[in-house]
């Protein structure tokens, strides 16, 4: 046992000087004492680079396998490289998931990418004509109807400078004289005046008395109510553009064929995102565009006439005609009803000015936008995986809170409706043993056979059924509830965009995976094809491999801390570098009201 007394009187208290009253940290069960043991590893460098790419993620793909490097024009295997030579034996890859709360690092460079996808909708750039900044183009909001009352926020009228932290008074929740209490003998009134950071915002005053079945149907069918919608608002401008006598558009068809279209277009992208009341509501741009005749993909201005105020008109318009039920469900009949809130509460629509004049500017959409696509279920406080017939019993209860009901609502209206009996009622089939029977000859092929089913003919059956278009996979169309349990019944993707509106998600992928291969090599930037220009036509080489999933996650808790901490420090040197270059670019006249 080692002595607890000092050597040498110190005045200094730091670890290691003197003193060994310290007890050593236990390698193999803290984060600090594994990070240590990494640390001090001959190879951590190494190991730094090779986990460069998924140092941010919090939870890193594992892959384990081979890499072949061959040569396209002879097929000669020219490099062999193995994951066990490799530290830890397998290759690192980010998780690319979206959610904020899931792996922020992703989320984070997801969000640059869709703020680059929508403001190139805008603006121009990464493949978009930059003629698209004089389209005309909206910036709207459309929410769901009213469910029950709920505790909400409002302020009339803001003197804030900050809308994200506005401290400003707001107006009481539910100020009513005439009802007391409801028809379940709660209080149907709320005197609060609710802070913006208030848990009770959202919440139903009275549980029993709000709508949950009519809201989680109206979350999975509002994907069909926004599609309806930007065709209403389609028709609507073809019919303005037929009132002022603008000629139909004649554009090939891919069967050589011509069919006339309207001459003018909606280009629009969209954003859902779930209030504290679990209701599904969309931010979309909508941008004006013409038809080319001679290239339909191509983005050409809207036809002269067309401004702001006729797409304004278009999507007022259509909010207000489209609804539609849904098709009878044993425990509503008639179907519910789906359709857009009050206009004059749930309907903002705002045209968007490029440049950095303007009450809503490209940047601030684009922006706001991107923010809420890394965002799912946590605004109302409930977070999980897909849920299942074992997992169900955990969050859904028909009696509790908000979110219980809601997801209890989801099993329940997703319920299979179809049977027509229980299946411990139905009479039971008497059916051929499994396995072999005698030898036999098929009536159909005439091919013998001791299986109970002929293997020539279920071959020829399957043959036939692939070339079959698909069939729904269910006929009951409530049945999505219960695969969307999870998110309170909304089954959309977060973040959608029309095919014309701008480029893609996987394009800007490939650039910068493009950029990364070739960013060491002086004036030779990546396409977005992924190949340096000066390079095109050279002879290239090809890595093929055969990589499998090893497993999910770092291997300790201590090389989490350092890979993390390795990206938190290049993420801060990239930010600092980029405020050093807008420092430098900028001119005094834009420095100086900053300053002030």
């Amino acid at each position: 046992m080692a002595s607890t007394l000092d050597l040498t009187p110190r005045a200094s208290k730091a670890r290691g000087v003197g003193s060994n009253a310290d007890v050593p940290p236990v390698y193999g069960y803290t984060a600090a004492g594994s990070a240590f043991e990494r640390a001090t590893r001959p190879d951590y460098f190494g190991w730094l680079e090779h986990i460069r790419s998924a140092a941010g993620c919090t939870r890193p793909i594992r892959l384990a396998g081979q890499l072949l490097t061959v040569d396209p024009a002879t097929g000669r295997v020219l490099d062999s490289r193995h994951t066990d030579g490799m530290p830890d034996s397998a290759i690192y890859t980010a998780c690319g998931n979206r959610r904020a709360t899931v792996c922020p690092s992703c989320a984070q460079t997801y969000q640059r990418d869709a703020f680059q996808l929508l403001r190139a909708g805008l603006v121009g750039g990464k493949g978009i004509a930059e003629t698209v900044a004089e389209h005309p183009a909206v910036f709207a909001t459309f929410t769901a109807p009213s469910f029950g009352p709920v505790h909400s926020r409002v302020v009339k009228r803001h003197t804030c400078t900050n809308r994200r932290r506005c401290d400003c008074r707001a107006e009481p929740c539910h100020a009513r004289r005439d009802i007391g209490v409801c028809g379940h003998g709660r209080p149907a009134v709320c005197w609060a005046r609710h802070e913006t950071e208030d848990a009770v915002l959202g919440r139903p005053l009275c549980l029993d008395c709000y709508d949950h079945d009519h809201q989680v149907v109206w979350n999975v069918f509002s994907g069909e109510l926004w599609h309806r919608t930007k065709q209403a608002a389609q028709r609507h401008l073809a019919k303005l553009a037929r009132q002022r006598g603008i000629p139909r558009v004649e554009i090939p068809t891919a069967s050589g064929k011509t069919r006339k279209v309207a001459p003018v277009r909606l280009s629009p992208g969209k954003v859902a995102e779930l209030q504290a009341r679990a209701a599904v509501h969309f931010h979309a741009i909508a941008r004006l565009d013409g038809v080319n005749p001679d290239n339909p993909d191509a983005i050409v201005p809207p036809p002269a006439g067309f401004t702001v105020d006729d797409l304004v008109d278009a999507f007022q318009t259509a909010a207000a005609q489209i609804a539609f039920h849904t098709p009878p469900h044993p425990d509503k009949p008639q179907g519910w009803l789906i359709a857009w809130g009050d206009p004059s509460k749930g309907l903002d629509i705002r045209p968007i000015s490029t440049g950095a004049a303007g009450e809503v500017t490209d940047g601030m959409v684009a922006g706001y936008l991107a923010k809420y696509a890394t965002k799912s279920t946590e605004a109302t406080g409930h977070t999980s995986t897909r849920l299942t017939a074992d997992s169900i019993g955990d969050y859904a209860d028909p009696d509790g809170d908000h979110t219980a009901r809601l997801i209890d609502a989801c099993w329940r209206i997703g319920r299979p409706t179809n049977a027509p009996r229980p299946l411990s009622e139905r009479p039971r089939e008497q059916r051929p043993r499994p396995g072999f029977v005698d030898r036999r000859e098929c009536p159909d092929c005439g091919t013998h056979t001791r299986y109970a089913a002929c293997p020539v003919c279920v071959a020829q059956r399957q043959a036939s059924l692939d070339t079959k278009p698909a069939k729904p996979a269910t006929a009951n169309p409530y049945a999505r509830l219960r695969r969307w349990a999870h998110m309170l019944g909304y089954g959309g993707h977060f973040l959608t965009k029309g095919r014309r509106y701008s480029v893609t998600f996987q394009l800007l992928r490939d650039t910068r995976i493009a950029y990364r291969r070739h960013e060491h090599q002086a004036h030779e930037h990546p396409t977005a094809g992924g190949q340096p220009v000066d390079q095109i036509g050279e002879d290239t080489t090809l890595v093929v491999g055969t990589l499998t999933f090893a497993g999910v996650g770092w291997h300790t808790s201590g090389d989490a801390l350092l890979a993390n901490t390795a990206a938190a420090m290049a993420r801060e040197r990239r930010v600092t570098g980029r405020e050093e270059l807008v420092h430098e670019l900028a001119t005094p006249a834009d420095i100086a009201p900053a300053a002030a």
